[in-house]
């Protein structure tokens, strides 16, 4: 996919941040579109269905929470990558965010150009989620790595991208403990820091939606799934 191609939604309500990082993106040939805040966001990214979005966490009208909360809930948006802006140290809006369903989280103050080096590691992972293998069939599960669908005892499940992530790495290896370090850096990218509660939050979540008996728990080393 050629840069041209790939579309990125920008999300501040500080037109600052929208003129200069929208500037540094489009030179580097990204196709970008900017709101001002939540409300702007959700009808731009059902018009556009960007690849990418960067939303800024404190907005009017609507916050970056709430607005990747329904941009989650859309089915064309489900492989749309989203990162949250957050100021350092609001480690609140980060743990909020992975809830809400976010890809990862970039903290302000940050030069465009180191900005722009993170976009790129982020489209990155589309060119890795097209090589990967489509479809994985275990017992009564399937899971569909192109269009981000799971199906259980023939009854779809809706899952956000990092649970889908995370299920998909687990169910490839069944029996395999994945250590918790190896999850962090598969699913979530070693240009993330997230802690492993993190990946607590969505093992428990997983385990709500798939089955409790799905998952089992290393305690000190990681997780396995169970068939």
């Amino acid at each position: 996919m050629n840069k041209k191609d790939i579309s990125i939604l920008l999300v501040d309500d500080e037109p600052d941040i929208l003129e200069i990082v929208g500037y540094n993106l489009t030179a580097e040939g990204y196709t970008v579109i900017t709101a001002e805040n939540g409300v702007e966001a959700v009808k731009a990214a059902k018009k556009k269905k960007p690849h990418l979005i960067i939303l800024d966490v404190m907005m009017p009208e609507m916050d970056g929470i709430e607005a990747c909360e329904h941009i989650r809930k859309l089915p064309d948006l489900q492989n749309t990558i989203i990162t949250f802006l957050t100021a350092r140290g609001e480690d609140y809006s980060q743990v909020a965010g992975f809830d809400a369903g976010a890809d990862d989280y970039i903290t302000k103050p940050i030069r465009p150009k180191v900005l722009v080096s993170k976009v790129k590691a982020l489209l990155r992972r589309l060119k890795e989620e097209e090589s990967s293998d489509n479809v994985v069939k275990i017992g009564n599960l399937v899971i569909n790595r192109d269009e981000y669908k799971i199906v259980k005892d023939k009854k779809e499940i809706v899952l956000p991208r990092k649970e889908f992530e995370l299920l998909s790495l687990l169910a490839s290896k069944p029996g395999k403990v994945f250590k918790r370090e190896d999850i962090l850096d598969k699913v979530w990218g070693n240009e993330v820091i997230v802690g492993g509660r993190t990946i607590d939050v969505h093992i428990r979540k997983l385990r709500e939606k798939i089955g409790d008996n799905s998952f089992k728990t290393i305690k000190g080393v990681g997780y396995k799934f169970v068939v």
